[in-house]
């Protein structure tokens, strides 16, 4: 396969890909704009920042995946990709540390003032009186919006200095995420209007879409604790800026900020933010993922779903429908020979029935396999006959699908 670099991955990472026998080209001077003007010939684009606009989709004459070397999507049209039937897969959880320990290093630094206290001693000026003053961390209260991987990641060094830990109550958390959280002792609050009136230290650690953007709002800020400190580690968008500006000038909030809604799209600009440059604000550069050992376990990850994917498997695909969408399922169980399988798709075209999704497995031995046909309607009589009549199969069965199991 061709693979394009449109940002900077170690050399090692292209090295072992091309080892596997692809071709690889990388050029981290691409922008969304060079994008649709490169792709033709690559089978895989690798983003980092980069952003992909859906004229890169539109252009493409081969691409068949794009890989966001890290977690968040929103920088790439994923509904375009979908319409080309182009898989998106991002590479969660290998830099939950690496944000995480950003994440405690703005806390800290808003507490003790350390980029203050920096600022002055460079300028020649000792003030051991202003800087002495500080609350301290042991015993505050952190809620925790977002129990992913970062936010797990938070929780365990947070605990590690004295910080009770809290978050809001969700059903539809994973099995691991609950039991970690009770691990950890992290209590759920039943409302964000509980959690957020009863914490000296709100961090997010949620993706960004359409349930997350704007998030902290007027309302969000206002219930929560005067003196309070707002992390952001997360996504720009999550945050209603103006909001924020608001509060901070109000002076009922501080704030670290590592991501910001306008925040230029290159590695390097000239860029004026009222909300970066404010002295209640502890701010960097989105570089919460940047540190050699995230780097390194992302480029790991970006080869495993290069390597799943030549196995015929789409690994941590975010564009796939994440619920069957046919209405019955055929199962059919047939000698594992050839022509079997396009014989019976043959009779599902003829019956007007489309197929949503398909799985062929073979038993031990390799005589026999079967397979399972999602199939979009209702199979007649005449049609489970005819499937039952073809040469080498040797049973068919179906079951009408639950559209709520998901």
């Amino acid at each position: 396969m061709h693979l394009l670099f449109a940002d900077r991955l170690p050399e090692q990472t292209l090295a072992g890909l091309e080892e596997r026998g692809h071709t690889c080209v990388m050029e981290p001077a691409l922008t969304a704009e060079d994008l649709p003007g490169r792709i033709a010939g690559y089978d895989v684009l690798v983003v980092r920042s980069t952003k992909v606009p859906s004229a890169v989709f539109e252009a493409a004459d081969r691409l068949a995946l794009v890989i966001r070397a890290g977690a968040g999507t929103n920088t790439i049209d994923t509904d375009a990709a979908a319409t080309r039937g182009v898989l998106v897969s991002n590479v969660p959880g290998r830099n939950a540390a690496a944000v995480a320990e950003l994440t405690l290093g703005l806390l800290l630094a808003i507490d003790r003032r350390i980029p203050d206290t920096v600022a002055d001693l460079r300028e020649g000026r000792w003030d051991k009186q202003r800087y002495s003053k500080a609350d301290g961390l042991l015993g505050k209260t952190m809620a925790i919006i977002g129990l992913g991987s970062i936010g797990l990641a938070v929780a365990e060094r947070a605990a590690a200095f004295g910080i009770h830990l809290q978050s809001l109550a969700k059903p539809s958390r994973s099995a691991y995420a609950a039991e970690r959280a009770e691990e950890l002792g992290i209590a759920m609050c039943d409302s964000m209007a509980e959690l957020l009136s009863t914490s000296d230290i709100v961090t997010l650690h949620v993706p960004s879409h359409d349930d997350t953007r704007r998030l902290v709002d007027e309302g969000f800020l206002g219930a929560m604790r005067d003196g309070a400190i707002l992390l952001n580690t997360s996504r720009g968008d999550v945050v209603d800026e103006p909001a924020l500006l608001a509060a901070l000038d109000a002076g009922r909030l501080r704030a670290g900020l590592d991501v910001f809604a306008d925040e230029p799209g290159s590695g390097q600009a000239q860029w004026e933010s009222p909300l970066a440059r404010h002295p209640q604000v502890v701010a960097t550069h989105h570089i919460g993922a940047s540190t050699e050992q995230a780097q390194r376990a992302i480029a790991a990850g970006v080869t495993e779903i290069v390597d799943a994917f030549v196995a015929g498997e789409a690994r941590h695909c975010v564009n796939l429908d994440p619920t069957r969408l046919g209405s019955t399922t055929l199962t059919i169980r047939h000698l594992d020979r050839v022509g079997v399988l396009a014989q019976v798709l043959d009779e599902l075209s003829t019956a007007g029935l489309n197929v949503e999704h398909m799985e062929n497995r073979v038993f031990r031995g390799g005589r026999a396999a079967v397979a399972s046909i999602d199939v979009a309607g209702e199979p007649s009589e005449a049609l489970m006959s005819a499937l039952g009549a073809i040469h080498d199969v040797l049973g068919v069965s179906q079951v009408t699908l639950d559209r709520d199991d998901g």
